[in-house]
């Protein structure tokens, strides 16, 4: 399954992106759903799928999170099965990220299936992220608002909403419409019926996110070991003083580190890392070598596994947090670019010893897997 999404991305970014949010009509041209209500419930039973259920009723607002043993219980109105990083585990769906991929992997965050009855949602709201909203199955109403600060109240300990906003959006979705939304625009959607929602969310890290995470790093390599010095210190008035220039040199000590050889590496493996579980699966029993040639040679195509990252930042790839440098560059590009190689693009690699391996490992990793189809050519 394939999807042609109908945006004119240089006008798009010039006109919307973080800047202000549109609804686009018929962004998918006969939209089919990828994914079942059924397969998405049978997701949400999964120990390694994130999943929630948010559901409203004379008590108030209520969230109960996966996995879940069944949904007998659930009434017939006002409630949202969530679930998140569905690309990772639904091939189909994970098609559906494909038409985004110009707008840079390292963005590229997740796929959030919702599934709702008649009046389910999660609420006001706002993210700190941009996201694309997919309409699939049945119709759902949308209210955006402007970029104003806006109070936020949390009517259950897992649920972040916001006040009442005026809005500057207010559409009914139908399949294939789509609505995006920049970060900070509190929004609410509810279904008029049985409907299914495809958001693409964008990763937005903080500086917090960065600096914890670059401390880690620090810490588990053991960099930064230099330490304080004053060759030049000076005598001061009162023994409780902390000078000016005695500030800026801690401060440059640290942010040397930010300007060493050792943070891009960091920030390679950082970004290349998914937030959520990967459905990696090594193959049993594991390849041979001899056996990924003879798969090639029979025109099998390769498959990369839904949500896993691999980035290219200077002369360095990035696969899953690991950092590569020793293969081919041509190899390592045909990796990063594309989610499925076929064999034709793979055979001149399969000649070279060192690459053949590599790519076995990639395999045995379950980074990579073979697909049943074979190549038309």
């Amino acid at each position: 399954m394939s999807f042609e999404l109908s945006i004119d991305w240089p006008e798009f970014l010039a006109t919307y992106w973080q800047k202000k949010p549109v609804v686009i009509r018929q962004a998918f041209r006969d939209f089919q759903d990828p994914i079942s209500p059924d397969e998405l419930a049978g997701l949400a039973m999964e120990n390694e799928v994130d999943s929630r259920l948010v559901s409203q009723n004379a008590k108030g607002w209520q969230v109960a999170h996966g996995p879940f043993t069944d949904f007998d219980q659930l009434e017939e109105s006002h409630w949202s099965l969530l679930v998140q990083a569905v690309n990772h585990w639904h091939p189909a769906a994970a098609e559906l990220m494909h038409p985004f991929r110009v707008l840079s992997d390292w963005r590229m965050d997740d796929l959030m299936v919702s599934f709702s009855v008649p009046n389910g949602g999660v609420g006001p709201h706002l993210d700190q992220y941009d996201v694309f909203i997919i309409q699939g199955a049945g119709k759902r109403h949308w209210r955006v608002g402007n970029n104003d600060v806006i109070a936020q109240h949390s009517p259950h300990p897992d649920l972040l909403q916001v006040a009442p906003f005026e809005a500057i959006i207010d559409e009914i979705l139908e399949p294939g419409d789509l609505v995006y939304i920049p970060p900070g625009f509190p929004h609410e959607g509810y279904s008029l019926e049985n409907s299914l929602n495809y958001s693409v969310g964008f990763r937005a890290p903080s500086a917090k996110e960065l600096l914890s995470g670059f401390a880690d790093y620090v810490l588990a390599h053991e960099l930064g070991s230099r330490r304080y010095q004053d060759a030049d210190l000076r005598l001061r008035d009162n023994a409780s003083t902390v000078l000016t220039d005695e500030v800026e040199t801690l401060r440059k000590m640290m942010i040397s580190l930010l300007h060493s050889q050792d943070f891009t590496p960091w920030i390679g493996e950082f970004l290349s890392q998914s937030r959520h579980e990967l459905d990696i699966a090594p193959p049993e029993p594991a390849y041979q070598e001899d056996e990924v040639r003879s798969a090639v040679e029979e025109g099998t195509p390769l498959h990369r596994i839904g949500g896993l990252k691999v980035l290219q930042l200077a002369e360095h790839t990035f696969i899953n947090g690991e950092i590569l440098s020793s293969a081919d560059s041509n190899f390592l590009s045909l990796l990063a670019n594309s989610t499925i190689i076929t064999a034709t693009q793979l055979q001149p690699f399969t000649e070279s010893p060192v690459l053949l391996a590599q790519l076995t490992g990639f395999i045995n990793a379950g980074y990579w897997y073979f697909s049943e189809e074979q190549d038309d050519a």
